[in-house]
C-alpha cells in the first residue's frame, strides 16, 4: 500500500495520467489557493463646483476659530493662508478667488488651523460670532474684510505709487535736460575762450 501511494504522488509531480491499479481508486485534488482579487479602481475626482456670487461677501473671524469665515451667503467659504476654500458636499475645494476656480483638496492638505475643527463646529462659532456682528455693526470691534474693499485699497495704493513713480521719472528727466544745458552752455564759454586766446596770441605774432 505503501508503495501504491508514493507511485501515485511520483506519477502526480510528473504530471502523468493516473490509471487505475486492481481495485484500487486514487482521487487527488491540488488547490492551487483561490483566485485573486480584483483590483479597486480610484474613484475620479468629484467635478469643481461653479458658483455665482452677485457681490463679495463679508468675511469675519471668529476668536475660537483664528481665521476668516464668509457670512450672508449660502456658501461655505474661508480664508485662511491668502487661499479660499470652500466646503461642498463633506469634500474641501480651494481657490484663489472667493468664487474660484474650485479645485479639490483632501482634508490632509488643508492648513493645520481648519483641520483641526469639524465644520459643524465652524458653522457654530461663524453663528454666534455673526449673530453679535449684525447686532452691532456700527460699533463691532472683530476682525472682518471684504474682498472687494480689500481690491479697491490695494488698486488705489498702486495707482498711488505708479503716480509717484512717473512724477520722479519726470523730475529725473528734468534735471538730466537742465545738466545737458548746462554742460553744453560751459563748453560753448570754453570755445569762445580758445578762441579769444588764440586771436591773442596771433595779434603778437
Amino acid at each position: 500500500m505503501k508503495r501504491l501511494a508514493v507511485a501515485v504522488t511520483t506519477l502526480a509531480l510528473l504530471g502523468l495520467p493516473l490509471v487505475q491499479t486492481g481495485n484500487a481508486e486514487v482521487n487527488v485534488n491540488i488547490n492551487v489557493g483561490a483566485p485573486p482579487l480584483p483590483v479597486p479602481q480610484p474613484l475620479p475626482l468629484p467635478e469643481p463646483p461653479r458658483i455665482v456670487l452677485s457681490a463679495p461677501p463679508e468675511f469675519i473671524m471668529p476668536p475660537a476659530l483664528g481665521f476668516y469665515i464668509a457670512v450672508g451667503v449660502p456658501h461655505d467659504i474661508v480664508f485662511v493662508d491668502n487661499t479660499y476654500y470652500l466646503y461642498r458636499d463633506n469634500r474641501w475645494f480651494s481657490g484663489p478667488y472667493y468664487n474660484g476656480p474650485w479645485h479639490h483638496v483632501e482634508r490632509r492638505q488643508l492648513p493645520p488651523g481648519l483641520r483641526k475643527h469639524k465644520f459643524e463646529r465652524i458653522r457654530h462659532y461663524r453663528d454666534e460670532e455673526y449673530s453679535r456682528y449684525r447686532g452691532d455693526h456700527d460699533r463691532y470691534r472683530g476682525r472682518h474684510f471684504k474682498p472687494d474693499r480689500e481690491w479697491k485699497e490695494e488698486r488705489k495704493e498702486s495707482k498711488r505709487y505708479e503716480k509717484e513713480q512717473r512724477k520722479e521719472e519726470k523730475r529725473y528727466e528734468k534735471e538730466r535736460r537742465k545738466e545737458e544745458h548746462r554742460s553744453e552752455k560751459e563748453e560753448r564759454r570754453m570755445d569762445r575762450d580758445d578762441d579769444r586766446g588764440h586771436g591773442r596770441h596771433g595779434g603778437r605774432d
